[in-house]
């Protein structure tokens, strides 16, 4: 006898079902965000899934469900998103789910459903898609605070771009406890070159996602799951026959069962799949091949519209499918295929002139009341239908105005693949210009913008140029000047070279008394002065400002005005480029601007750092997040701010809390400049601990090691000096004196603090190589002492390191002490104790090695330690056994008096606003410095040692 096609009983999976709910359980302490479950087509994720979120249920979870559709991948942007934002609304209420989050915030949520009002409106729609995101991540971490909140995210294998990128950004982002989100994929649908690979191997690195695999069955649970189905124990030749032939995939196991009772296996896999359709009806065939065509789910209203059925006809020719279980009924009279591999084998099925039809007339009644499909949804299934209609004409304009919906709901990378069709399609339709309002460079003048917003610099590099070569800049100048901005813009991201002969050549064409003009010097002046030509930058700055001011706007000013505080900073006059940038912060205030707030923030953090105001800086820098999160300039400005957060810490050797600050900047995909940046600071640490390999990968990623070209002074500085330390790290002191010779062909950067740094290290070098090199190491004294006389002394860690430079170690140590640098301070006083070793006072050394040899321990600066004690050894001052309280740091005492109060890591991290994390690892520390192994050991040594007595 034959009895349900789907098998009653849970077969086979509770291993996978302990694991989801062990991270569950991780997650609503915080420390799991989500997993990703792959497995093949029909292997049974969707059930596991359902299981699952039946007991969070039970325990008192809120699920959303939100899943990918196969359209998803031709721009239905955040669909899986917008369902689970769709499901939300039905239980609560528009108002309701508005009141979770930041007042205003639910307009952005209204370009994703009506529900919420009319969409934002304001100018700087390239932050919305930013702050669109984090308006979800509110959303998830306020229904958390309620109650534990699973989200979960089906076939994420068809997930479009944007949703890719929120859901890679909530990974990362959502620390909040009680929420965890929960995804599945096809594990075979992955060929090399799915968009979904590079996001997976992305997450596998972020701390908190676990990745689980769901095999096939065994089978024995391929007779379990085939007893659930017929209701009797099989046979074991029917048995061995369906788990051969099935391969342990539930699915299959399901449709030969639907075979009959010889369970005989068809031809092929099409056949396989499409055996329980077969059986039905005509008509119901029928009727499921336009259901087909519509996509995995279809709405009651739709169908019967394309079906040209009556309600009951279409009833009546579905209820044998739903009996069947081939096709499922879903919330607001929709219908859903049971599995999407069915929907595709059927779809697979139609003529081409079948498919061609069904897809007009879905496109022909979708155009006729848009209310047949979810709100928001109608530009991109008309896209779809008509493509797949072969109507080239309206395949055109309906991927027009997809695209322009797609920018309306910053799904920027979304609208790139539409403006490609409408480009792909531009030669098959006449009349195309008039029918869309926009001529062939038009379109890729949006395109390039597109691609530019979502962060695809080599598709945008391509679209700029293909619009360049149809324009004529002696006829349409302004417009060409325009693109060359933007192609500017590329090449700089992109770390190549030409960008100030772009400017140069957009400056010749606009006009000289339009704002066109102002937003040219803008972007000029600013390259210009990384490059070191501050006397050009400024004269361009006071031509700027003069002409904004005329015609009034505001926020050109404001950036006129940071750039001009760019070159005050690099002539070391800090104050003033606080000022300037305090007054740009001003306007950026009046105007509502996030982006010139959050830049004159990030910039004022650079200046602090110059001037050794280290705990205001830090400061600052936890505020700049906050805004530039809130404003969505995340990837702009958000990150130089997450940058000079990491060189404070770096700074004052707070060195693994600089590493995750960077760590998790990176994790945003800065682009290519932004990301050298943030690899530099990381590449000080490790030189600093001596992991030559890290310090490789990263000088050969930034091009140090190829010898790339740079155009900014502060880059070849930095890399130059980098280069150098590489060099001494491995024991090459003649090749770090060629670094340092070719360092100083070039024009050295007037910004005190970066060329006194550098200096400091060239002594270093020439004291290196004196023996080996005199005349070389000369030179390269006269050369330095020559870029020294030109510099000036502005601030205290300017002086620091000219004082390291000059050769007044102990003066620089304990300069370096008051500006709590524990790195600098020690290399100054392993450079204080070789002086006075070599001049006899090996008691003076030996004090001196006393006091740095701690400093260097605590930041685990392994090369330091090393130069340290092999001085010691030299100088006689055999080292003492040290105090346990001498080997921690302020920052560890703080964290083991917390632990000797029982304190978890989580909570250590809330009471010191630092990351657990961060936690973990200094607990790492004391446990190894103290010689234990538990935390119950450590604070036994802890009282035992009195370390905790003050």
């Amino acid at each position: 006898m034959r009895g349900r096609s789907v098998s009653p009983v849970f077969v086979g999976r509770e291993e996978e079902l302990a694991a989801l709910s062990e991270s569950f359980d991780e997650a609503r302490k915080g420390t799991v965000t989500s997993v990703l479950l792959g497995g093949e087509a029909g292997v049974g994720k969707t059930r596991l899934v359902q299981r699952f979120a039946e007991q969070c249920q039970a325990g008192g979870a809120h699920v959303l469900f939100g899943g990918c559709v196969e359209l998803s991948t031709e721009g239905l942007a955040y669909a899986p998103f917008t369902a689970a934002l769709r499901q939300l609304v039905r239980e609560q209420g528009p108002a309701a789910v508005a009141g979770l989050l930041p007042d205003g915030a639910e307009r952005d949520l209204a370009r994703l459903l009506p529900e919420f009002g009319e969409p934002s409106g304001d100018g700087e729609t390239d932050t919305g898609r930013a702050r669109l995101f984090e308006q979800f991540l509110t959303l998830l971490e306020r229904l958390a605070a309620v109650r534990p909140t699973v989200l979960v995210i089906e076939d994420i294998h068809w997930a479009d771009r944007s949703s890719r990128d929120l859901i890679a950004f909530l990974s990362r982002n959502l620390h909040a406890p009680q929420v965890l989100i929960l995804m599945t994929y096809r594990s075979d649908d992955l060929h090399r070159q799915h968009p979904l690979r590079p996001v997976l191997a992305e997450l596998g690195r972020v701390n908190g996602v676990h990745r689980l695999d769901l095999p096939r069955l065994s089978r024995d649970e391929v007779a379990q799951q085939m007893a659930g189905i017929l209701g009797v124990v099989p046979e074991y030749a029917k048995v061995q026959k369906v788990y051969e032939s099935s391969e342990g995939i539930p699915l299959f196991v399901e449709a030969m069962l639907e075979g009959g009772e010889d369970c005989t296996f068809p031809e092929s896999l099409q056949d396989l799949i499409l055996n329980s359709v077969e059986r039905l009806p005509e008509e119901t065939q029928r009727v499921l091949r336009v259901a087909a065509a519509g996509g995995i789910r279809v709405s009651h209203k739709l169908l019967a519209a394309v079906s040209g059925l009556s309600d009951v006809e279409l009833e009546t020719a579905l209820r044998p499918a739903i009996a069947g279980n081939v096709l499922q009924i879903a919330d607001n009279r929709a219908y859903v295929f049971r599995h999407s591999l069915i929907r595709e084998a059927v779809h697979d099925e139609l003529l081409p002139g079948e498919h061609q039809r069904l897809h007009a007339r879905f496109a022909e009644e979708i155009s006729k009341d848009r209310g047949l499909v979810p709100p928001g949804r109608a530009a991109v299934e008309l896209a779809h239908h008509w493509y797949g209609a072969r109507n080239d004409t309206w395949a055109l304009i309906s991927a027009w105005e997809a695209a322009q919906k797609s920018f309306k709901a910053f799904a920027y990378t979304e609208a790139v693949p539409l403006l490609e069709r409408v480009l792909m399609l531009w030669d098959r339709v006449p009349d195309a210009p008039e029918l869309i309002g926009a001529d062939h460079t038009a379109v890729l003048e949006r395109a390039s913008e597109a691609a530019n917003s979502g962060g695809d610099v080599d598709k945008g590099a391509k679209f700029v140029k293909a619009a360049l070569s149809q324009l004529d800049e002696s006829k349409e100048p302004v417009r060409v000047a325009q693109l060359i901005v933007r192609r500017a813009a590329f090449k700089n991201s992109k770390g190549q070279l030409g960008v100030i002969e772009d400017l140069r050549h957009a400056l010749r064409l606009v006009p000289e008394d339009g704002l066109d003009r102002g937003d040219v010097v803008t972007v000029l002046s600013r390259h210009l002065m990384l490059r070191g030509e501050i006397a050009e930058a400024n004269e361009l700055i006071a031509e700027g400002l003069h002409l904004v001011r005329e015609h009034g706007d505001r926020c050109l000013e404001a950036d006129l005005l940071m750039n001009r505080a760019l070159g005050h900073s690099l002539n070391g006059e800090i104050e003033s480029t606080i000022a300037l940038n305090e007054q740009a912060l001003a306007i950026g205030t009046a105007e509502g601007s996030g982006r010139l707030i959050t830049r004159a923030i990030g910039n004022n953090i650079d200046a602090l750092i110059d001037m050794g105001r280290h705990e205001e800086a830090l400061r600052l820098a936890q505020h700049g997040w906050k805004l530039a999160k809130k404003y969505g300039r995340l990837r702009g400005s958000g990150l130089f701010i997450k940058n000079n957060w990491a060189e404070v810490l770096e700074s004052l050797g707070r060195w693994d809390e600089a590493i995750e600050i960077i760590e998790g900047a990176l994790s945003h995909g800065p682009v290519l400049r932004n990301r050298y940046t943030m690899l530099r600071t990381r590449a000080d640490i490790a030189l600093a601990r001596g992991e030559v390999q890290l310090v490789e990968g990263i000088l050969s990623e930034v091009g140090v090691l190829k010898d790339r070209p740079e155009e900014f002074v502060q880059d070849i500085i930095s890399n130059a000096r980098l280069h150098i330390g590489w060099h001494l790290l491995r024991g090459e002191p003649g090749a770090a004196l060629a670094v340092a010779e070719r360092v100083l062909a070039h024009p050295q950067s007037s910004k005190a603090m970066l060329s006194w740094r550098l200096l400091a290290l060239l002594r270093v070098v020439c004291d290196a190589t004196e023996a080996i090199e005199p005349d070389r190491a000369a030179t390269v004294r006269e050369h330095a002492a020559e870029v020294a006389a030109e510099l000036s002394v502005i601030g205290p860690v300017a002086e620091a390191y000219r004082l390291s430079y000059s050769g007044d170690f102990d003066a620089a140590a304990a300069a370096w002490e008051r500006l709590n640098r524990p790195h600098n301070q020690s290399k100054a006083l392993l450079r204080a104790a070789a002086a006075s070793a070599r001049g006899g006072d090996r008691e003076g050394a030996a004090a001196r090695l006393k006091v740095a040899l701690p400093l260097a321990q605590a930041l685990r600066a392994t090369p330091l330690i090393e130069e340290i004690e092999a001085l010691s050894r030299r100088v006689g001052g055999v080292q003492p056994a040290q105090e346990p309280s001498e080997l921690l740091t302020p920052r560890e005492l703080e964290v083991l008096r917390l632990v000797t109060q029982g304190r978890t890591n989580r909570d250590i991290a809330a009471e010191l606003f630092i990351s657990a994390k961060t936690v973990s690892v200094h607990v790492s520390n004391i446990l190894g410095k103290l010689g234990v192994t538990t935390r119950g050991e450590a604070a036994a040594a802890a009282h035992r040692l009195s370390l905790l007595s003050s």
